[in-house]
């Protein structure tokens, strides 16, 4: 998988003890990497990261990504191959509460990053993940490309178009003149479910917390559409940018979006009806409740156009929403009705996952 590129070598991952943090490095371990890991906390309760028994798996280190003193310490001790940096504020409802919090992380915490990566001694590959919301969403059917404008109407949004041009900025500054020894590459993604998510405000984590009390799960927006993936596409993506940079320099400096590859985008109350049919629901109308309860803005409509990653990384999406819906309901079933080892558990999706896409012959199984 990814022609070895990860075997053997030193991975840093930042925001490894989040629900995509979690993901990336149970992966990154199944390929033999040595895998480190920086975040400041266990972002929630339950966890995947303590479910699955990761820290016994990896270099953890408990710190802040604010703290720039801090993190230099770190990545000057730990050199490293490649880093992918995750750790974010990912919560449009928290940054309404905490502004200041979701600015400093996600804008100041991502030039910490870059600063601390600036003199790294050996050559290294930094992927830097933002978010969809980084676009000036202004709701067309259309899919937005990377050259589009960024902003955003919420303090989450500006805060990751922001991140974005102190990226390009340091890029510009520091990693393209002869000195650098490091090359950079940015990802986008949004909307992705998948077993092993607890953060708040997320509608597929309230319905598997109403789903195993036998509750019914209220939402806000059921007419809301979602180009929605599971977590293991834009993690593949993360990868396969990785290991194209590992090979030269020529995509050093640019985005891409990594989204799902059906042109069908499914309303919330879609997605909900297809997520229960694992759960056994005798009648329909337990499944979910509607609330009029909106406190702040939500996009009714956001969607990526990943042409891109398909020319230079010969990247596309390898599940389709059927399957999409069976990985994360099958998860979160079993992990509260049943007594199953969980980091196995998600070990056999990443296989079925790989295993999928070998038959596809997408270009990373190589």
């Amino acid at each position: 998988m990814f022609g070895n590129t990860y075997t053997g070598k030193k991975v840093i991952i930042t925001g490894h003890t989040g629900f995509k943090g979690s993901w990336l490095s149970t992966w990154l371990i199944s390929l033999g990497a040595d895998v480190v890991g920086i975040s400041k906390d266990i972002p929630t309760s339950p966890s995947m990261f303590n479910e699955l028994g990761i820290e016994e798996k990896l270099t953890h280190y408990t710190a802040d990504i604010c703290n720039l003193g801090l993190i230099k310490k770190i990545i000057d001790k730990e050199q490293p191959d490649f880093l992918f940096h995750l750790a974010a504020q990912a919560l449009v409802s928290v940054s309404y509460d905490n502004p200041t919090e979701t600015i400093l992380t996600n804008v100041v915490g991502t030039m910490n990053v870059l600063e601390g990566m600036r003199n790294i001694k050996k050559k290294c590959q930094i992927i830097l993940i933002t978010s969809d919301k980084c676009y000036d969403n202004v709701e067309w059917l259309w899919g937005y490309r990377e050259s589009d404008n960024l902003g955003g109407r919420d303090i989450y949004s500006g805060s990751k178009g922001a991140a974005e041009l102190i990226i390009k900025s340091y890029i510009s500054s520091f990693f393209k003149n002869k000195e650098s020894n490091s090359s950079v590459g940015i990802c986008r993604a949004g909307n992705v479910i998948g077993g092993g998510d607890w953060a708040k405000d997320r509608i597929v984590v309230d319905c598997m917390r109403s789903w195993s009390k036998g509750d019914s799960v209220e939402v806000r927006s059921p007419d809301a559409t979602r180009p929605w993936q599971h977590v293991l596409e834009p993690l593949s993506g993360y990868l396969a940018l990785g290991m194209a940079l590992s090979k030269g320099n020529n995509l050093h400096g640019e985005a891409f979006n990594f989204g799902p590859r059906s042109m069908k985008n499914y309303k919330v109350s879609e997605l909900l009806m297809d997520l229960s049919k694992y759960w056994e629901f005798k009648n329909k109308g337990e499944v979910f409740t509607v609330v009029d309860r909106i406190p702040f803005h939500e996009a009714g409509l956001l969607k990526l156009n990943c042409d891109k990653a398909l020319f230079h990384l010969n990247w596309e999406a390898n599940l389709g929403y059927e399957d999409t819906i069976k990985f994360t309901s099958e998860w979160y079933y079993k992990y509260y009705r049943k007594n199953v080892n969980m980091y196995d558990l998600t070990l056999k999706q990443i296989s079925e996952y790989e295993k999928t896409a070998q038959e596809r012959n997408l270009a990373w199984t190589a």
